[in-house]
């Protein structure tokens, strides 16, 4: 008896593009960082207003990628840049954009003290819903350099 297997089909494209947000789970810790993100104030981030140079990507953007990275204990510029094209759930924050790691460090760089008090806001919000249990919050040295 011959075996049975599935086609695997690298080759075919798909008739229509298929939904990123198909591709995470419903229970992903992504949604409720894109959720938490929306709710905490950025006007004091620091932004390129006067629109010189390439397009930036906007604050909440950055924000949520970096809060989801270091959630998953990544924390290096050049690996949060690689998980933009590797992590389905990163690709699906960033709408398939790539921050490259100079982007994201000058980001961290300018914006610290403000990253800092949104990534407590969300901590505890994410307490607050029970999510997850926060016991004592500290900086971890290196993560902001």
């Amino acid at each position: 008896m011959a075996a049975n297997f599935v086609n695997i089909d690298r080759d075919t494209p798909f008739l229509m593009p298929p939904s990123p947000r198909d591709w995470v789970a419903e229970d992903d810790l992504v949604h409720f960082i894109l959720e938490a993100v929306l709710s905490v104030n950025v006007s004091s981030f620091k932004v390129n207003h006067r629109g010189s140079g390439s397009p930036q990507y906007p604050p909440r953007a950055m924000l949520a990628l970096l809060i989801y990275c270091y959630s998953r204990g990544t924390f290096s510029g050049r690996k949060i840049e690689q998980a933009t094209y590797r992590d389905v759930a990163v690709r699906y924050l960033m709408g398939g954009h790539h921050p490259d790691f100079h982007t994201i460090c000058t980001f961290r760089g300018a914006n610290k003290l403000a990253i800092e008090d949104v990534f407590l806001e969300v901590l505890l919000l994410a307490n607050k819903l029970e999510l997850l249990k926060v016991g004592t919050v500290r900086e971890i040295t290196g993560v902001w350099s």
